[in-house]
């Protein structure tokens, strides 16, 4: 496995993988917040949304994404974020396909991203990620790897 630079190349296999990662984690959120908040966020559904908002990222900040590759595959892939005014990096986005989990790809997208935030000269890194139960891995990936959990309440509320 390698680490490479994102190229237009990857497009179409991280958009899938991504899909493929985040297939089982949604419909469990999805019985964890209530159901206008889930509708409102995904009103075409959750997977319309995914290709939309990680197009986007891949589209507009190519030169934050990184790949885990083995051969031609694409088997993960991570965006790294700088944020100079706070001295934070930020792994914003981190997918690990299903068939390639738990065999190190993630910790591997996670040490990069983490080596590109020291280079740029940040102090700190974040992650953010669900507290619902299909976030449960990315948790205890992400608090195994040292991250602390900062105690955060996002509340909301119906409208008439």
């Amino acid at each position: 496995m390698r680490i490479e630079p994102y190229a237009a190349a990857h497009r179409e296999a991280v958009l899938e993988l991504s899909i493929r990662a985040w297939e089982p984690v949604f419909p469990r959120m999805r019985l964890a917040v209530p159901h206008f908040v889930y509708d409102s966020f995904y009103p075409d559904g959750w997977q319309t949304r995914q290709i939309t908002d990680l197009s986007a990222i891949l589209d507009g900040e190519p030169a934050s994404v990184d790949i885990a590759a083995e051969d031609a595959t694409a088997l993960g892939w991570v965006c790294t974020r700088i944020h100079p005014k706070d001295r934070m990096g930020e792994i914003y986005v981190l997918a690990v396909d299903p068939a390639h989990q738990g065999r190190g790809v993630g910790t591997a997208l996670m040490d990069h991203a983490l080596a590109r935030i020291r280079q740029a000269g940040m102090v700190m890194a974040m992650v953010e990620t669900g507290d619902d139960p299909g976030h449960a891995s990315a948790r205890a990936a992400y608090e195994s790897s040292g991250f602390v959990r900062w105690p955060v309440a996002r509340y909301f509320k119906e409208l008439d």
